[in-house]
């Protein structure tokens, strides 16, 4: 800090005509600026002002030492300013990490909404369906449907999903709706694999898939056209649910909701560009529809 403080005195003497002018703008005493040129003059091993009976002026030493000074504290100015502008304005590249199907069927409008409220702010967001560690992938925000991969994260709750089955009115009237989970293996099932295994309380039902869809919307699609029965999470199935186009079989069997939340690292320290974009989620998405089926 004593160099630091140094410096600044130094630079004081920039297009001041002496010692005691310079003294004067830098709100200190002459000796005080005197020992703290000596101290650099020492520590750099070379003269930086040249005494003479008619004053004193920098060496070509001293000039260019001045030159670097004023350089160096202007660096450490600006990012002072940048530091306090990034925590106190939104403004730099947030990094997001989103689930893939929720980023599909939810997050859409929330980050348009957002990058047009925010316009110094430029978002990254990366769509995968695995839990990531924020610091070791350089994420500022995620969130997270299921439990909390780490208490040391900074948690908003969102809402909750779950596990639902659905099937269409149609499909329904003509196969029947089944009343326990076992009667699944009499209906026509859509899953994402060949091997139908889906867990509900108390029962394990493995059973051949009748149709296979590699995409969770291509599954609901076809369920919406009577192709059989679908499970997936029900973030994606409010809109046919609540348009009537499927509809809602063996809730008593469901699992346990499962919580959705955005997560973050710095908590009240996070720069505003996290904060801004955390607060904007809850508010878009906190009480949205796709969370009332849980």
């Amino acid at each position: 800090m004593e160099r630091y403080r140094d410096m600044q005195l130094f630079a004081a003497l920039a297009s001041q005509p002496s010692l005691a002018s310079a003294a004067r703008r830098a709100c200190v005493s002459g000796p005080t600026l005197v020992r703290a040129i000596a101290r650099l003059e020492t520590r750099l091993h070379v003269t930086l002002l040249q005494r003479s009976t008619q004053g004193v002026s920098l060496t070509d030493a001293g000039s260019a030492y001045l030159a670097d000074c004023q350089r160096l504290l202007a660096s450490v100015d600006a990012a002072e300013a940048s530091a306090k502008g990034s925590h106190a304005q939104a403004q730099g590249t947030l990094r997001v990490f989103l689930p893939l199907l929720f980023s599909r069927y939810l997050m859409a409008p929330v980050l348009a909404d957002y990058l047009e409220r925010y316009p110094n702010v430029r978002v990254m967001a990366r769509y995968h369906d695995y839990d990531p560690n924020l610091h070791e992938d350089g994420l500022d925000v995620a969130i997270l449907v299921g439990a909390l991969p780490s208490s040391a994260l900074i948690a908003r709750p969102l809402g909750h999903v779950r596990q639902i089955l659905c099937a269409s009115p149609d499909y329904l009237t003509a196969h029947g709706e089944p009343r326990h989970p076992s009667e699944l293996k009499q209906h026509q099932l859509i899953a994402s694999a060949d091997q139908v295994r889906w867990e509900f309380p108390g029962y394990l039902l493995k059973a051949r898939a009748r149709l296979g869809c590699s995409t969770v919307q291509g599954a609901i699609n076809a369920a919406v056209q009577g192709a059989g029965v679908v499970r997936c999470l029900s973030y994606p199935l409010h809109e046919p649910l609540h348009s009537g186009q499927l509809r809602r079989i063996l809730p008593a069997f469901e699992g346990p909701p499962l919580p959705v939340n955005v997560v973050y690292r710095e908590g009240r320290n996070a720069p505003m560009r996290v904060r801004s974009f955390v607060d904007h989620c809850v508010a878009a998405l906190r009480g949205h529809p796709a969370f009332q089926l849980a």
